[in-house]
């Protein structure tokens, strides 16, 4: 259907031309009212605890409009911000600063938000499992239409790890994938058939399809909805012959003694589908 599969410097790059092209269109009208024949200094300042995320994007906005615009960043990319300080200081012409807010700023406290709750889930299980190598936060397909790429990337920030990018990136054999197949050894004997380079994971939904899983080879296992009592089980009829990740509305509540169980991933889609801005606030101090 396309002929490529695109990178995360592409996907950053289409967010900064739509987000502009959305909101400016064919001219700022209100920005035409203030004189535009000096620069101005602005101050962007945050107003709760949060990872700052998306510095890529909120560059790219004012530096279209102004390519000599200068931005001085206070906080690192993933640093934890304090409630009410100065995240950055901009000088830039004014027009140009007026028109880029707000598309830079949606940005900002959109994939700030993903970084920190993400952050916040990682901090939750520290230690917790009985892993040598712990056990990992993920993200899910269960993204903003268009920020795909931006929100795993903020994911990263935040601590976490990526679930497969998108359908090219990876197998991910479903329920309903089984059920259209005939069956969990059918749809895993024609995935392993397609020799896509890929790596294949299987979705279970019991210990016994858990099982066929592990007797036709499979070495990814996502396991759906499972208790606390079946993860463990799992864990132990599995041996670490697979990965084995648990899902299905996992709460910040109940992370840590799923972590606690021995599986290997955890994959959470609220951290990129309930998404709630950071709040920012961008104040211009004068020429």
């Amino acid at each position: 259907m396309f002929d490529h599969n695109e990178t995360l410097l592409q996907a950053r790059e289409r967010n900064i031309k739509d987000a502009l092209f959305e909101d400016i269109g064919t001219g700022d009208w209100t920005a035409m009212l203030v004189p535009n024949d000096s620069r101005v200094k602005a101050i962007l300042t945050v107003r709760q605890n949060a990872v700052l995320c998306g510095q890529a994007w909120f560059e790219g906005c004012l530096f279209a409009l102004d390519p000599q615009a200068s931005i001085q960043w206070h906080y690192a990319e993933g640093a934890e911000m304090i409630a009410n300080s100065s995240v950055c200081e901009i000088t830039a012409h004014p027009r140009a600063l007026l028109s880029a807010e707000r598309p830079a700023l949606n940005f900002l406290q959109t994939l700030s938000w993903t970084a920190t709750t993400t952050r916040e889930h990682v901090k939750a299980i520290e230690e917790a499992s009985p892993n040598e190598t712990g056990c990992a936060v993920l993200d899910t397909r269960k993204t903003i239409p268009g920020l795909r790429q931006a929100q795993k990337y903020a994911v990263t920030v935040g601590g976490g790890q990526n679930q497969r990018l998108a359908l090219w990136h990876g197998i991910l054999i479903k329920e309903n994938h089984i059920a259209a197949a005939g069956g969990v050894e059918a749809a895993f004997k024609a995935a392993v058939a397609l020799q896509s380079g890929v790596d294949i994971q299987i979705e279970v939904e019991s210990i016994k399809e858990l099982q066929e899983a592990l007797a036709v080879g499979a070495k990814s296992v996502l396991i759906d909805n499972f208790t606390l009592e079946q993860m463990r089980e799992a864990v132990d009829i599995t041996a670490g012959s697979a990965l084995l990740e648990a899902s299905g509305g996992v709460s910040l509540e109940q992370l840590r003694a799923i972590a606690a169980t021995g599986v290997d991933r955890i994959s959470i889609g609220k951290l990129t589908k309930d998404v709630i801005a950071v709040d920012y606030s961008l104040r211009i101090l004068g020429k």
